[in-house]
């Protein structure tokens, strides 16, 4: 097993100048920490996490709060758990899972303690109740998701204005006028959930630039509910030719749904989706979307956080813009 006294002999240095590397509690020089870290590399050594908390005042683990409710996607979910398990690993933290049903007291509790570095909140709402908590910390904080108010706060997050917006945009550019969106279940907006509010206000506020028909409506990931919202669709929208769907978990459900129907996707219907590229590519029609990112946002919240305990204090909004990839479920209106 590789030691840290290896790594000091490879890199030409003293064990301390290793451990002061690895800590970060003294400045060390560029070139000598560049030649610490090759050593590590060239090397395999892997410090130990527990080792390296007793060494600093840092427990080299960071707390992200995870949403654990029946509306929740999973496999979105677990996407943004497993880039920040991934990310963290890089900086040499590991991750304690909390629950969001804890909400604001959870928060105040690990806060209370040395469990943590720093914390990563996801599934904000508009008005989130833990924000104010948040703001109080002494450790750094970083959302995956905007707030109505994100003063104070290192957020990052898709911009979900922009995905719809890119998707009525596309829509539009193949001749379409009349529109239909597909969102998450009624209880995602009753909450406040930020990423849906957006989206929704992204594809109505694109409808009214281009001067186009259309309505948003929510709904349920199965058959029933997925024939409900087509029909209050085209009883609000009687022309309508195509669909922006924001819902991962219908939007199979809503493409078989058609088939059955006997309708052609997209000779009958066109269907763009904001959904992880993944799932787009694998439908039976592949389909024209806005991916979702969630490793890359998961690796932005760990940079938040990372930078913030190297000193770097900024607490911004970052949005990543959005990738439209063109497949086989939009055509030109008929």
């Amino acid at each position: 097993m590789v030691t840290i006294a290896d790594v000091a002999r490879h890199a030409g240095v003293s064990i301390s100048t290793v451990s002061y590397v690895l800590s970060g509690k003294r400045s060390i020089s560029a070139e000598t920490e560049g030649r610490v870290r090759a050593a590590i590399r060239d090397l395999g050594y892997l410090p130990n996490a527990g080792a390296r908390a007793l060494a600093s005042s840092r427990s080299n683990v960071l707390a992200l709060v995870v949403p654990l409710r029946s509306d929740m996607y999973l496999p979105v979910l677990m996407q943004f758990v497993t880039g920040v398990v991934t990310a963290a690993r890089a900086h040499e933290h590991d991750v304690l899972l909390l629950t969001q049903e804890e909400g604001a007291d959870g928060l105040r509790r690990v806060a209370g303690t040395a469990l943590t570095d720093a914390v990563i909140v996801m599934d904000v709402q508009q008005h989130d109740p833990r924000l104010e908590v948040l703001r109080g910390l002494p450790q750094p904080s970083a959302l995956i998701g905007v707030p109505a108010d994100p003063r104070g706060l290192a957020c990052v997050d898709l911009d979900f204005a922009a995905s719809a917006a890119s998707c009525v945009a596309h829509l539009a550019d193949l001749g379409h006028r009349d529109l239909g969106f597909v969102g998450p279940p009624e209880p995602v907006y009753q909450r406040g959930t930020s990423f849906a509010r957006r989206a929704l206000a992204g594809f109505t506020s694109a409808l009214r630039s281009r001067a186009l028909a259309g309505a948003g409506v929510p709904c349920t990931p199965d058959y029933r509910g997925v024939r409900r919202a087509l029909a209050e669709l085209r009883a609000r929208v009687p022309g309508l030719t195509g669909l922006v769907v924001h819902n991962e978990e219908a939007l199979p459900v809503l493409l078989d749904v058609l088939h059955s129907d006997g309708l052609r996707v997209p000779d009958d219907l066109s269907v763009a989706a904001i959904c992880p590229d993944q799932q787009a590519q694998s439908l039976a029609v592949p389909v024209t979307a806005v991916a979702i990112p969630a490793e890359e946002l998961a690796a932005d919240a760990v940079r938040a956080v990372m930078r913030e305990l190297e000193g770097v204090r900024d607490r911004t909004v970052r949005l990543r813009a959005p990738e439209l990839r063109v497949r086989a479920s939009t055509g030109p209106v008929r």
